[in-house]
């Protein structure tokens, strides 16, 4: 059956070709009052959708997704359900990335599964060109456990001394990783490399040749970087080329969602998670772990070691014991201090 806006259209149409508005209404079934009716809903999705295709041009790489976490910073209610319907309605779709044919089999383990920052680094490079038609050749660094990107230094040639003085800047600022993956190019094989990474007390973790998929958190990230950053922008010069790569690395770091982290975490961006990690894995072990349970008998003798009779003599005043309870399993729990040092 036909909707009535799309009745109203051909009423138009009909109009258009010499009919009078009351016989067209009549031979398409349409009341002339419906032809003045404007929609309460594109009223109320009128500021949403400007909102929407402002940042769509921004970032036009981006899906509806991403879009309605933008939009919703900005102070908008929607369901994902109303994003799509105007994601639609005003052709906004991106084309859909064909799926490549994979190889069934049997899922390789990785050598490393991280999940704290600062465990396993990877790194490898991207190209592209100037306008100019110089060569600009990106050497990339991300923290698997984060995946934050830690540096993308930007040249013509990056040799096997420069990707050292990169990684040494990131091993001063933020202490060296436990693992360097990496493919076997032979910037990354150099025995100047090597000896350095030896030297820095970090394990190589050197993927299969010819098996990209298991350097595969670096991999995705060159690739958002080629589609979000390379194949949009047109850099004139190389310098031009680092200043835009560097803003782009602050955005995908600060600003930009990502669908890996939960979703607490995309108004902060990966920075600010992998801080708040780095916080809690440098807290102190006993300060984590809780209180510590100790004997029941144990405790009793301690206080009349110390006091005397246990039950008398803590009670007296300026005497002074740590937090202390009894429970039910014959276990006193205390919060560290004195108590702990003396025992």
């Amino acid at each position: 059956m036909v909707s009535v806006p799309a009745r109203r259209a051909a009423v138009a149409y009909a109009r258009a070709r010499g009919l009078s508005q009351r016989r067209a209404c009549t031979l398409l079934g349409v009341a002339r009052s419906a032809l003045s009716y404007e929609s309460t809903k594109t009223r109320a999705d009128a500021p949403v959708v400007e909102r929407m295709i402002k940042w769509a041009g921004d970032y036009n790489r981006f899906g509806y997704r991403r879009i309605l976490i933008y939009l919703q910073r900005d102070g908008f209610e929607l369901s994902a359900g109303r994003m799509h319907r105007l994601w639609r309605k005003h052709g906004l779709q991106r084309p859909r990335k064909r799926p490549r044919k994979r190889i069934r089999g049997l899922a390789r383990d990785r050598v490393e599964r991280p999940v704290v920052a600062n465990k396993v680094w990877s790194y490898d490079f991207v190209f592209d060109y100037a306008a100019t038609g110089q060569q600009i050749k990106c050497l990339t660094v991300v923290d698997e456990g984060t995946r934050e990107c830690l540096a993308i230094d930007v040249a013509g040639s990056i040799r096997s001394r420069r990707v050292i003085d990169t990684l040494a800047r990131l091993v001063s600022e933020r202490g060296p990783p436990e693992v360097l993956r990496s493919d076997n190019g032979p910037e990354f094989v150099s025995l100047a490399l090597l000896k350095w990474i030896a030297d820095e007390g970090i394990r190589t973790g050197l993927i299969e040749p010819g098996k990209p998929w298991q350097n595969g958190t670096c991999e995705s990230f060159n690739g958002k970087f080629r589609d979000e950053c390379l194949s949009v922008e047109w850099f004139r010069s190389r310098v031009e080329a680092r200043v835009m790569i560097g803003k782009w690395r602050t955005h995908f770091n600060e600003d930009r969602p990502h669908s890996s982290l939960a979703s607490g975490q995309d108004r902060g961006g990966i920075t600010r998670a992998a801080k708040r990690r780095k916080r809690t894995s440098c807290c102190p072990t006993d300060l984590r772990a809780g209180p510590t349970p100790i004997p029941r008998q144990q405790f009793v003798e301690f206080l009349e070691g110390m006091f005397g009779d246990a039950g008398q003599d803590v009670g007296k005043p300026g005497l002074r014991v740590d937090v202390v309870h009894l429970g039910r399993d014959d276990q006193a729990v205390h919060n560290g201090g004195a108590l702990a040092a003396a025992i």
